[in-house]
């Protein structure tokens, strides 16, 4: 997802017109960078390296039809362990550094597992640029992952207290929908003023309200 110093400058406009008409304050977070998944990893690569034998056995493969005289000798039966062994060792490591170098390990990851993932980075960036902190509890935070084509919307306390969760299925809704077009400062503008709309009406500004967070788009 690429944004044009023009787009940029747009959703800049677009949070301090937002931000202008309440107390609340909106930040916009996109991420480009791709998550990993040790865990789907470690795990492909073990299953694999553990079907090994049985791939062998149904195939009718032995380690003599590649070495004829692996077996040879009294100690035939160890040496043909010890070679399964290996065999598993390599498979392991090999499956491991391609899903791990390639990013394929997200293609085995299930989506909710890779949508928590994106739940926590997002709260994680809540929580790192002060969204938590803020005047009144009224921070709010629009994080779309690139990679994983996931969107949401982390509100604070107070927010939540008196905005119903359906209007940030709106929001989200006209953020995806400006990106499915191609659009994607369309997405992000819409879904700024609609943040801007609820929080008007909800925490209009303050006689001595300041702008504690920056306007800017947040590109990580």
């Amino acid at each position: 997802m690429l944004f044009s110093d023009s787009d940029r400058a747009r959703v800049s406009t677009a949070i301090a017109e937002a931000e202008a008409r309440t107390a609340g304050e909106i930040v916009v977070i996109v991420s480009s960078e791709p998550h990993r998944y040790p865990a789907t990893c470690l795990s492909v690569a073990a299953l694999l390296a553990l079907a090994v034998p049985m791939a062998a056995l149904l195939a009718g493969w032995s380690l003599a039809s590649l070495f004829g005289d692996w077996n040879d000798g009294p100690a035939s039966e160890v040496r043909g362990l010890e070679g399964l062994v290996v065999i598993q060792a390599l498979v392991f490591v090999a499956v491991l550094a391609a899903l791990w170098f390639s990013g394929l390990g997200r293609l085995f990851t299930p989506p909710g597992l890779r949508r928590d993932r994106v739940h926590r980075a997002a709260l994680t960036q809540f929580k790192a640029r002060g969204l938590e902190a803020t005047t009144g509890r009224t921070g709010v935070l629009i994080y779309i992952d690139e990679p994983e084509h996931i969107a949401e919307v982390v509100a604070d306390s107070g927010i939540y207290a008196k905005v119903p969760p359906e209007h940030w299925g709106t929001t989200i809704s006209a953020l995806i929908n400006g990106i499915k077009a191609g659009k994607p400062a369309d997405g992000v503008v819409a879904a700024v003023a609609l943040a801007g709309d609820v929080l008007a009406v909800h925490f209009p500004p303050l006689p001595d309200d300041v702008n504690e967070l920056p306007d800017g788009l947040i590109e990580i």
